[in-house]
């Protein structure tokens, strides 16, 4: 099958690492590597490997719409705003790794048929795509829960100059996604940056406030088969304790170990992300059988 193109915009940690991946896709091709810095280290890096690249960003997309079928935004909430605006208008399948909460969201293992049919997909957040999952298979065991929090910590030197300076946006994407895959009437989502050294995996607790007190061996048997889907496409997802019910509270604890692809093992926060996002467009690219056309 023919490969389909497709660009990086934003050539930080997460553009490169997203770069690595498609470079071993065997149904995607990088044909364009596009930024903002001409010091980025990621432009240096895809010129030595011979991928296309642009420090004009979007601008370079729209000096020739055909150098690419799919785009991967991983720059920040703002300049998604705007480049999904352009790249709509060019019939652009988007891939928006940014907390922008535009498109439409997905979570790869819960509705990855349904978001294809659409042009812009949001992913959320790396604390979306790593407890959505979980969340939603404790609804399902707990169906009359009204309230879920979210608390999730990774490591200082993990998060970028962009995940900073979004972090409000983070926080409400990673509430709104819970609410909407859960149908929880309230949900609540943290982020912790911590500068431990060394620096700690990603890790996530889930809190589900129920009235009734559930069937915690139910739970464990959905909670177990979800890491057995997500590791199809992130392997590096883990149980570190839970689920277990107290006081009217179920608590499960799970983590997140990179690949390792370009970006260190414990910033499995951001690799989930590009994991997720690859996973989305090498499944659009089968459907689209290597011809770019919508599926």
């Amino acid at each position: 099958m023919e490969k389909v193109k497709v660009a990086i915009l934003g050539t930080g940690n997460i553009g490169t690492d997203l770069l690595v991946k498609v470079m071993r896709s065997s149904h995607l091709e990088c044909s364009l590597f596009a930024g903002r810095s001409k010091d980025s280290q990621g432009i240096a890096r895809a010129r030595e490997m011979g991928i296309s690249t642009s420090t004009d960003s979007v601008d370079a997309i729209l000096r020739d719409p055909g150098c690419c079928d799919i785009v991967f935004d991983s720059t920040n909430a703002e300049s998604h705003l705007k480049h999904a605006l352009v790249l709509g208008k060019l019939g652009k399948f988007m891939l928006d790794l940014t907390p922008s909460k535009l498109g439409f969201m997905c979570v790869p293992i819960l509705n990855l048929k349904e978001s294809l049919s659409h042009q812009d997909i949001n992913l959320i957040t790396c604390g979306g795509q790593s407890s959505i999952p979980f969340a939603h298979a404790l609804m399902v065991s707990c169906p009359k829960t009204e309230y879920i929090e979210l608390a999730s910590s990774i490591a200082s030197k993990s998060a970028g100059p962009s995940t900073r300076i979004n972090i409000d946006e983070y926080v409400l994407a990673t509430r709104k996604g819970i609410e909407h895959f859960t149908g929880v009437k309230r949900a609540k989502a943290m982020l912790n940056l911590n500068p431990a050294e060394p620096p700690i995996n990603m890790h996530n607790t889930l809190y589900m406030e129920t009235k009734d007190e559930p069937d915690i061996g139910t739970i464990r048997k959905n909670v177990l088969a979800v890491v057995e889907q997500m590791k199809r496409y992130t392997p590096g997802v883990h149980i570190v304790a839970g689920p277990v019910y107290e006081e009217g509270r179920v608590t499960l604890i799970t983590s997140v170990i990179g690949a390792g692809d370009f970006l260190p093992k414990y910033a499995g926060n951001l690799d989930i992300m590009t994991c997720a996002a690859v996973a989305v467009a090498e499944e659009y690219a089968k459907r689209t059988d290597g011809k770019g056309a919508k599926p």
